[in-house]
């Protein structure tokens, strides 16, 4: 998933950070690419974890909640764009979040990560 992410951000000509997470919120994988804001991590994080823990993206999250959700988990939910639940045959098993472009890039990037290994489309 790291290295398709990697992929689809070099053809952007956007480095990214992004963070793969389980289904309990364990990061299983994680890189900031050169070029790639440094705090785009904590975003890339929150992503992930919202994704898997809510098991819908991150733009699920209706607008009028996400200051409060976030004020209330640390940071650690948002609604920004660019994170993806990780889903097998419905089953969600973990999160991918992605940080630093734009939020249509976060989300292609995204994507493409899902799409290398078989997951659902979200």
């Amino acid at each position: 998933m790291l290295e398709a992410a990697i992929v689809e951000a070099d053809s952007q000509g956007q480095p990214q950070c992004i963070v793969i997470v389980d289904a309990v919120g364990q990061v299983l994988g994680e890189i900031r690419m050169t070029g790639a804001k440094f705090l785009s991590s904590k975003s890339a994080r929150s992503k992930a974890l919202t994704a898997a823990s809510l098991s819908v993206p991150t733009v699920s999250v209706p607008e009028p909640v996400r200051p409060f959700i976030a004020a209330a988990t640390g940071g650690d939910v948002t609604g920004l764009p660019g994170g993806l639940p990780i889903a097998f045959d419905g089953e969600v098993v973990g999160g991918i979040g992605i940080g630093s472009g734009s939020g249509d890039q976060d989300i292609a990037v995204a994507r493409a990560a899902l799409a290398a290994v078989g997951a659902d489309a979200v």
